[in-house]
């Protein structure tokens, strides 16, 4: 019995003593958080989308309470009710959000364009990608097995016809699904805007249109006729320049005058600009 004892007592001082000394560090060396910050996570959606340009809404949260400066209409899935009460919390002028949707710049479905091998691998474009570069006649174009669907918290992307289509009415603006997709044929853009090129091809007009008929083919006629000069094609594809097509004098007209119809009009409100 003292031999147990004596191999017992000494680790059960030893587990006091650390005990003890593991209190006495928690209060001393302890950081004190800002106690702004559990308030303004409070206020913050937890979407942790990275659109604010922080690490999810910890870092944003963090920025804001300690980083002065910090902009507090940063939050686009937030939009502008929380950025107001951002600013009240931190006695700050109210900032408006520019509220932005996601587009999909390619409208290559059945219709218009077929696939080159017939895919049975793993249900990702990233992996189809991995395997054959794109698994359509298309190379840019969308290949329809759905990662952006997968990713989009608010069940505002579906695949139709072969393609991902994004129901602006349900779209945060969070920009998951533009990290996500591997041909990079989705982006944000202000949902106060009308006018999209919907094609990525930057091949030359005759392989273009071999791979989809409702490909840019580089005509430059979008280019002639815009007299705002927010059309131009680079790269063998039509690119806007949104800072300038509101001053368009004959707004569409690109558009209408467009030989394969890949620019569109199209009215892209998003939940925000709707409430």
């Amino acid at each position: 019995m003292n031999e147990i004892l004596i191999a017992v007592i000494p680790v059960a001082i030893i587990g006091i003593i650390c005990a003890v000394v593991l209190v006495a560090a928690s209060k001393f060396m302890a950081v004190k958080e800002n106690e702004k910050i559990p308030q303004i996570r409070e206020c913050l959606p937890g979407a942790n989308c990275g659109a604010c340009g922080f690490a999810g809404c910890d870092g944003y949260a963090k920025a804001l309470a300690e980083e002065e400066g910090t902009a507090t209409n940063l939050c686009i899935p937030g939009a502008d009710a929380v950025s107001r009460k951002l600013s009240e919390i931190l006695g700050v002028e109210f900032e408006d959000v520019v509220e932005k949707v996601a587009v999909v710049h390619c409208a290559g479905d059945c219709k218009y364009t077929q696939d080159k091998v017939e895919y049975s691998g793993i249900e990702s474009c990233v992996a189809a990608k991995l395997i054959f570069g794109s698994k359509g006649e298309c190379s840019y174009g969308c290949m329809g097995l759905g990662d952006c669907v997968n990713v989009c918290p608010n069940n505002a992307i579906c695949i139709e016809n072969g393609i991902a289509h994004i129901n602006t009415r349900l779209c945060t603006g969070c920009g998951l699904c533009t990290k996500t997709c591997p041909n990079h044929l989705i982006s944000l853009i202000d949902d106060v805007e009308r006018v999209i090129v919907t094609c990525s091809n930057k091949d030359k007009g005759a392989l273009t249109r071999k791979a989809c008929k409702n490909g840019c083919i580089g005509c430059k006629k979008c280019e002639k006729v815009c007299l705002s000069g927010a059309i131009k094609v680079v790269n063998n594809l039509a690119v806007i320049d949104y800072s300038k097509c509101p001053d368009c004098d004959d707004f569409g007209v690109c558009a209408r005058e467009c030989t394969t119809g890949c620019i569109v009009v199209s009215d892209l409100s998003g939940i925000h600009r709707l409430k």
